[in-house]
């Protein structure tokens, strides 16, 4: 794991009581693309209180332990005892505990975020007093927890351990969740296990919260926390994001119900609906179900199937109802239709589900808002139920349910925390108004007197550091007979100090200008990392390291580079074409002969050849994309950008290699990797496999005009795997070269591309692989091309 300390960074590390925040580069997952609009994900995966990397549940856990010195005021407590021996090791067998506020503060792109929170209440090294734990944790506006007592919620779910789950939306580049001790109880502390949080790649909305809040009546979008998710008819069940329980716990009265299983024809999902996405409920809950059962239909239409589900008084509730028609003798309309009621409030009259789902074994759900008053309890119950509809006379008197969500929607106050009374008698005291006030008073004027100072000092520290930073740069920069360190003064020269006029392009690193050098000569390119920016300094010393250190003419030419105040920049070939990607789409330039586009695919194979077998150590690029295949002069593909790039001795000893944070850009980056972070040199494969797609179907990796109603459309790597199971693969080929491709050369062009993009990195190609199949289709081609000349002749 890449540890970022003081000297390194120009984030100085500054301790108070009242605020710490820690920057985890090292566990961004960032899929973005050079421009910032596009959709982008972040993944935390953290092992609180470990000093170790480990994997459970196919996930890769990073422990938080990197200087002793970041974590001054908090302490790290081991289980001493696993007493179940049920408990996961990962994250459970360590914690941080907190006696102070303590701020986790984590580099993320804006957008709709996944946040779980892990707890195991027990005893540890650092306390054997777990029940006195008692704290809030808020993120930014909202606030998650307050008074919170994991002991007693674990008490209350009868579980060693649990989490809680959370959506917000994110509008600045940090997330920060701080974990704040009670200030009612001088012995009071903090603690967590382990922290997850994902991109989600929807929008609140999705969850029909615009049906809930007027945009005017709060300043932040509500949050969501995710109470409850039931797997109705089966047992516990630990699907990622899921973790449904058994929906046995909550059924009520004597009618259990009987549970079902789908029966063999394969389960289809309705487009409107993201169930089949990742973050939401998994393929499996819709092949269960549970119905009233029995022969009796009569008797059945005198029972319900009820549930009941504890919940905070005062809130609003989405409740999501997940529905499949999987008995075999319902196929039509008007076989079962039932009633549905939540807290005493009939919100389906006459439900058909294969009516409404347009036929059976075909998944949907179905979203109520539900408000819960405020009562003098603040834990109180919320209840399901379904009932026979038997005045519509259907064949079946019954019902079905597959899954139940329960989601919390935060209140006015951007609270998602129960609205907790204190009592006469309770561990937290009632203190006179006149003193609180006095004390909350104190407490703003010595946040505000502390963040000043901390702001003056941290400005110092983060001059002083700068100064280091480029420093340290230099001692890793090994000038060569192909790698030239120029003097700032000839780069302002050859740019016209950065003219805006001479700008190229702007990625990730910062922006690329044209340049002339040796006295107007040589056209070059300057890449000039972006003087605001902080970060790019490890890509800066990879980029030089690889590049100084071979020569192909499929890879793009490194020329030198400039270090001089505080300035990182990069000087390489000028490629007069610029990239792949801008004779492809949104263009005004013509486009390209298909010939022209497969010699362009086979010399930039050849270069990724180059790289993972051609050098003394294997080089997986890691972003393989259509704008990092640059053209020159003569239409030669050159890769390029390897600021991202890994070495290793071959690219199979990343088979297992755990990876605390992949990189790469959205839609190209290989499923598996950012999975399970198994990074080989077929990831780059997989990315190449989108770059011949695009290169046939000239449009994106990730489409922003596709129908969000169907997710299978916006990325070019699922829907073109689509279309070739399906014999539609013509169809996506750009109208511009149909009818222009000999039809083996696009057959074995396609197979190729296919074979690319298998999900598991084993059933893909070798770049020597591919590279072979494309020679084999250029010949194809330019055969049929001959002799098509000569029939004209």
């Amino acid at each position: 794991m890449k540890i970022i300390t003081n000297t390194y960074t120009s984030w100085p590390s500054l301790i108070s009581l009242l605020h710490l925040s820690f920057l985890f580069n090292s566990l961004k997952y960032c899929m973005c693309t050079n421009n910032s609009s596009h959709s982008s994900s972040d993944q935390v995966i953290l092992d609180c209180g470990s000093s170790r990397n480990s994997s459970f549940n196919n996930k890769s856990w990073v422990g938080d332990v990197f200087s002793p010195d970041y974590y001054e005021g908090t302490t790290i407590g081991r289980v001493i005892s696993n007493t179940t021996g049920k408990v996961p090791e990962s994250p459970y067998s360590t914690a941080r505990f907190f006696r102070s506020s303590f701020t986790y503060s984590f580099p993320m792109f804006p957008g709709l975020k996944f946040i779980r929170l892990h707890f195991y209440p027990t005893s540890y090294t650092a306390t054997d007093q777990i029940s006195k734990a008692d704290f809030s944790v808020t993120s930014d506006n909202y606030t998650l927890l307050a008074n919170f007592n994991p002991s007693v919620v674990a008490n209350t779910l009868k579980s060693p351990y649990f989490t809680k789950d959370y959506f917000l939306n994110l509008k600045k580049h940090f997330l920060n969740i701080t974990f704040a001790p009670s200030l009612n109880a001088s012995d009071a502390f903090a603690f967590v296990n382990g922290i997850e949080i994902y991109s989600m790649p929807l929008k609140l909305s999705d969850y029909g919260v615009n049906e809930t809040f007027n945009a005017t009546s709060i300043q932040d979008e509500p949050a969501l926390e995710i109470l409850h998710r039931i797997n109705v008819g089966i047992d516990s069940q630990n699907e990622p994001f899921w973790n449904g329980l058994d929906d046995r716990v909550y059924i009520q009265g004597s009618q259990k119900g009987t549970p079902i299983e789908a029966y063999d024809d394969p389960i289809a999902y309705n487009k409107s609906s993201w169930t089949l996405s990742e973050y939401g409920a998994p393929g499996d809950l819709y092949s269960t179900a549970r119905t009233i059962g029995g022969s009796d239909q009569v008797a059945n239409g005198g029972y319900n199937l009820t549930w009941t589900f504890p919940v905070d008084s005062g809130f609003k509730y989405i409740v999501r109802l997940h529905f499949c028609e999987i008995q075999s003798k319902v196929t039509k309309v008007n076989q079962r239709v039932f009633k549905v009621y939540v807290n005493n409030e009939t919100v389906e009259n006459s439900l058909d589900i294969v009516a409404m789902a347009g036929g059976p074994l075909i998944a949907m759900h179905k979203d109520y808002i539900i408000m819960v008053p405020k009562a003098k309890e603040e834990r109180t119950g919320l209840w399901l139920a379904l009932q026979p509809d038997i005045d519509s006379k259907p064949n079946l008197s019954d019902v079905i349910l597959n899954g139940i969500e329960i989601m919390k929607l935060s209140d006015t106050s951007n609270n998602l925390a129960a609205h907790v009374q204190v009592k006469n008698g309770d561990r937290s005291k009632h203190i006179p108004s006149n003193i609180l006030l006095g004390k909350i008073l104190g407490l703003v004027i010595g946040i505000c007197l502390v963040s000043l100072i901390v702001y003056q000092v941290s400005h110092w520290f983060l001059l002083r550091n700068d100064e280091k930073l480029w420093k340290t740069v230099s001692l890793f920069v090994k000038p060569s007979n192909h790698c030239r360190q120029f003097p700032l003064e000839k780069i302002r020269a050859a740019t016209n100090n950065f003219s805006e006029a001479l700008l190229l392009g702007c990625g990730g690193f910062g922006k690329v200008y044209k340049g002339l050098l040796d006295d107007g000569i040589t056209k070059v390119a300057v890449k000039r990392k972006n003087p605001e920016s902080h970060q790019g300094v490890q890509e800066f010393k990879t980029e030089i390291e690889l590049l100084s250190s071979f020569r192909h003419m499929n890879i793009v030419s490194l020329l030198g580079y400039c270090q001089e105040d505080n300035e990182l920049i990069l000087i390489y070939d000028y490629m007069a074409h610029g990239t792949l990607r801008d004779h492809l789409y949104e263009t005004q330039n013509p486009p390209l002969p298909w010939t022209q586009r497969l010699k362009i695919c086979i010399g930039a194979a050849r270069g990724l050849h180059y790289l993972h077998t051609g050098t003394e150590h294997s080089i997986i690029h890691r972003d393989i994309k259509s704008t990092n295949i640059l053209l020159d002069q003569n239409w030669v593909a050159k890769v390029s950008d390897f600021g991202l790039s890994k070495v290793g001795k071959t690219a199979e000893s990343y088979r297992n290699q755990v990876s605390p944070g992949p990189k790469g850009t959205f839609g190209y980056l290989d499923p598996e990797y950012g999975r399970y972070r198994t990074l080989t040199g077929k990831s780059d494969v997989y990315s190449f496999g989108v770059v011949l797609f695009e290169v046939l179907c000239a449009r994106p990796a990730v489409s922003r005009e596709a129908n969000e109603d169907d997710q299978t459309k916006v990325s070019l790597a699922r829907w073109v795997v689509h279309c070739y199971r399906s014999q539609t693969i013509d169809l996506l080929i750009e109208p511009y070269l149909r009818g222009k491709i000999m039809s083996e050369c696009l057959t074995m062009f396609v197979e190729i591309a296919v074979r690319c993009l298998a999900s598991r990195h084993i059933d893909r190609p070798s770049i020597s692989d591919v590279l072979c199949k494309l020679e084999q289709a250029l010949l194809l081609q330019e055969k049929a091309d001959s002799n098509l000349q000569t029939q004209d002749a």
